[in-house]
């Protein structure tokens, strides 16, 4: 038995497995991420390299979580919260070769000020011009990317992106019926302890507003940004 049909008939036990598999690894995938697909009667999911010598029980948890985005279905397993667990200390196993200067004296004074230098600093880079996606942490390779809008923005604008960000590796996720949930009750809590937060939100709105009227062609409507 395949790690695919494994998965399906330990996550739906009272249905008959009719499906074709296929399954591999690439390293045209980030790290340690995977896709699933579903054509007709065949499930194909594609795995990052760094997968393949990880445990078959991790593994079927990645699987299952998969399975239930393509079936959308709601539950857990064992095996999803050993798969959690498992994303939830990938920044321990994770090389660090990403530092920008700028980001990392940001990361230093927002990990003194706020989590008692208790942090390992993460991948730490730039990333496009974008207006709505203005930073992100990613669990996989344990990386905070912030738009390059804000490379010439104020040192508390800054600080403020990067405690955002630090907060989702501080608090990780939580996991419910096969839904994994960032911005948690004590996230918010958290979030809204940062010195003049409201103030700050406004003038990240207002940076938008000016590097959208210098480098987009104005347009009717009204646009939204998020952290993530």
């Amino acid at each position: 038995m395949d790690l695919i049909q494994e998965s399906f008939q330990r996550l739906f036990p009272d249905k008959v497995f009719s499906y074709q598999t296929k399954m591999g690894y690439n390293r045209r995938l980030s790290d340690f991420n995977a896709n699933v697909r579903l054509h007709k009667n065949i499930i194909q999911i594609n795995l990052n390299l760094q997968w393949k010598d990880i445990d078959d029980e991790i593994k079927i948890g990645l699987i299952q979580s998969l399975l239930l985005k393509v079936f959308k279905k709601k539950t857990s397993t064992p095996c999803i919260e050993l798969y959690n667990n498992f994303i939830k200390n990938i920044p321990i196993l994770i090389e660090k070769t990403e530092c920008d200067p700028l980001l990392k004296d940001s990361f230093v004074r927002v990990n003194k000020i706020f989590f008692l230098e208790e942090l390992e600093k993460p991948n730490l880079k730039w990333g496009r011009n974008a207006f709505r996606k203005l930073a992100s942490y990613n669990f996989h390779d344990d990386t905070i990317t912030v738009s390059t809008i804000f490379k010439n923005a104020r040192q508390e604008v800054l600080d403020y992106l990067m405690y955002h960000e630090l907060l989702h590796k501080h608090h990780k996720f939580k996991n419910k019926n096969g839904r994994s949930f960032f911005h948690t009750s004590a996230f918010k809590a958290d979030e809204r302890k940062y010195p003049y937060q409201k103030e700050i939100e406004i003038e990240i709105s207002g940076i938008i507003k000016v590097e959208r009227k210098n480098r987009i062609p104005k347009r009717k409507g009204l646009f939204d940004y998020f952290l993530s």
